[in-house]
């Protein structure tokens, strides 16, 4: 695998790759992330008495938006026709875990559009939640696994879904 820097050119410039002569095929990508909080606003959120209301039905919204405008948001993403975008929570021990997964027919990965996502969605539960606990941490955010492309199938070594 080449180790060359595909966003800059031969003159050190940074430069959008061009994907024209690519193929299209089906990419998936997930990823995941983590806010730690307070037992009194984990318990708040999990019964829906949060004080702006429904905390990840936001949450979830927000995430699908900031997904579909990775490309306004990162310089060197491609706009990207999203299939789809799904974003799912899990209640952990003083935390909340996002999983968010982009998918598409194209010729460029969907990685930045789910970390994206998962990156909104947490920071939407901090702005939902934050009366209840400022001291939130935002944090754990990594790509878990994308399949599709030149690369194939990745999976982060122990993620399971």
């Amino acid at each position: 695998m080449s180790k060359s820097l595909t966003h800059i050119d031969p003159d050190g410039n940074a430069r959008m790759v061009d994907v024209g002569a690519k193929a299209e095929t089906q990419r998936i990508a997930v990823a995941s992330g983590r806010i730690s909080m307070s037992a009194d606003a984990l318990a708040a959120i999990r019964a829906g008495n949060a004080p702006k209301g429904d905390v990840l039905g936001t949450a979830r919204i927000a995430g699908i938006m900031a997904a579909k405008r990775t490309a306004d948001l990162i310089p060197m993403c491609h706009p990207l026709p999203l299939d789809a975008v799904n974003l799912d929570f899990a209640f952990e021990d003083n935390a909340i875990r996002v999983i968010a997964k982009a998918s598409l027919t194209g010729r460029t990965g969907v990685e930045m559009e789910a970390i994206t996502a998962a990156s909104i969605a947490l920071v939407t539960i901090y702005d939902m939640a934050k009366a209840l606990d400022k001291g939130m941490v935002i944090g754990d955010i990594r790509l878990v696994e994308k399949i599709g492309g030149k690369s194939g199938h990745w999976k982060m070594d122990g993620w399971a879904e």
